[in-house]
């Protein structure tokens, strides 16, 4: 299970995240995992896994291609980043139906968000990428203001509410927070670590 949270607004993207995964050992019995589901891409990109505990070496070597390619900024990121996982996660689902069977416990979400200076009018973008079962095995689309996964829309009404109301960034991320520290308290699926960022014109800022 996991936790991802993402807001837009005019100032900036606001991130938070739990830290725990559960997977299946060789054995076929659950475990429960500790990972980092946030990470800095670039100065101004960062990307948010869910589900599988491997979708935190995607990101891994997602950032080091970033770092590679010199890419900084989200419109670039994104366009390399949608073919990139894609290509980690068929890698990951070959290599692991060699000894275990296709589940749902398998699947990856992303949530990739960040800063551009192509556009002044709207700089900052978000996007989900998921998974599918048919070549290319990632497929993706632009998020409008927030995003919750697995969705709470209420809290996404409330964020969105709060961009519409031209809400400074520090109280989206104090509407995050609280959130994702209830739920560490009341839903057993969610637990700590639990991790925050955001992204504004000055770039990215973990909290």
């Amino acid at each position: 299970m996991s936790q991802l949270i993402a807001c837009k607004s005019k100032e900036g993207i606001v991130f938070g995240v739990d830290g725990k995964a559960v997977d299946v050992d060789a054995n076929g019995n659950l475990i429960e995992l500790k990972v980092d589901r946030l990470h800095q891409l670039s100065d101004f990109t960062a990307v948010l896994n869910g589900g599988a505990a491997a979708g935190e070496l995607m990101c891994r070597s997602l950032k080091r291609f970033v770092d590679e390619e010199n890419l900084r900024y989200v419109d670039d990121v994104y366009s390399a980043a949608l073919p990139f996982l894609a290509t980690e996660y068929e890698r990951f689902m070959r290599k692991t139906c060699e000894f275990l069977p296709i589940d749902p416990i398998h699947q990856v979400t992303f949530i990739l968000g960040g800063y551009t200076r192509r556009g002044p009018e709207a700089p900052f973008h978000l996007y989900l990428l998921w998974t599918k079962r048919k070549l290319p095995l990632l497929d993706s689309d632009e998020i409008g203001t927030s995003f919750s996964v697995p969705r709470i829309i209420k809290l996404e009404h409330r964020l969105h509410q709060l961009v519409q109301q031209e809400a400074e960034l520090d109280r989206i991320i104090t509407v995050v927070r609280h959130e994702m520290e209830r739920l560490a308290e009341t839903n057993e699926e969610v637990s700590q670590p639990l991790s925050y960022a955001y992204i504004s014109h000055d770039g990215f800022k973990r909290l």
